[in-house]
């Protein structure tokens, strides 16, 4: 019952290569793939003939020990992505490169525009955006070893650490992801006074 089912349509071509899977298209073979999946988790069958999936007569067994399911995470930014995420997801996972031009990408404002563009795309399929978890991937450039600046990464000390992260709380998000630099055990350790400092409050 701990599984959560993290789906997303990709963005490294290099990685579609190596597994032999096309790139072109990739959002749209995403849409057939997600609406398959999503019927045979939630409801345990589909009848589904796409342009390049097909699931005929398909059932889920056995179903697994939540009647509707795992939960369904879809990370994208995109205007299709979002409301894909907005029709089929649990979660929605804000995906650590996108940023807003022009808006620092982890500052009030910023955060606030993302916050619009998912409610906007529930919105738009009839969900109440508020049903809808928010999570995002995060870089942490710890002093110790700084080596993400050009990545949008969340910088400074224990205190300005912490506060970054309340602001992801305060936009609606409930968890963050975070991709510590370096990610060594050295790095955890140069992270735990932040994790003082939240559990304060």
């Amino acid at each position: 019952g701990r599984l959560i089912l993290g789906l997303g349509a990709g963005w490294h071509e290099p990685e579609f290569a190596s597994f032999g899977f096309p790139f072109d298209r990739r959002v749209a073979r995403f849409e057939e793939a997600v609406t398959i999946i999503h019927a045979l988790l939630k409801h345990g069958q589909i009848d589904f003939e796409g342009t390049y999936f097909q699931a005929r007569d398909c059932e889920l067994r056995p179903r697994g020990p939540r009647p509707a399911g795992p939960p369904i995470m879809i990370g994208g930014a995109g205007p299709r992505m979002l409301k894909l995420t907005a029709r089929f997801a649990d979660i929605w996972s804000r995906d650590f490169a996108a940023v807003n031009p022009g808006l620092p990408p982890h500052s009030p404002e910023g955060l606030a525009a993302w916050r619009l563009r998912i409610d906007a795309a529930c919105t738009e399929v009839g969900r109440d955006p508020t049903t809808l978890e928010r999570t995002a991937a995060v870089f942490v450039d710890l002093p110790i070893a700084p080596g993400r600046e050009g990545w949008g990464a969340l910088t400074g000390s224990p205190e300005e650490l912490a506060e970054g992260l309340r602001v992801y709380a305060r936009e609606g998000f409930t968890h963050v992801q975070l991709w510590l630099e370096p990610s060594t055990s050295a790095g955890i350790e140069a992270f735990a006074p932040v994790l003082d400092l939240l559990d304060r409050g």
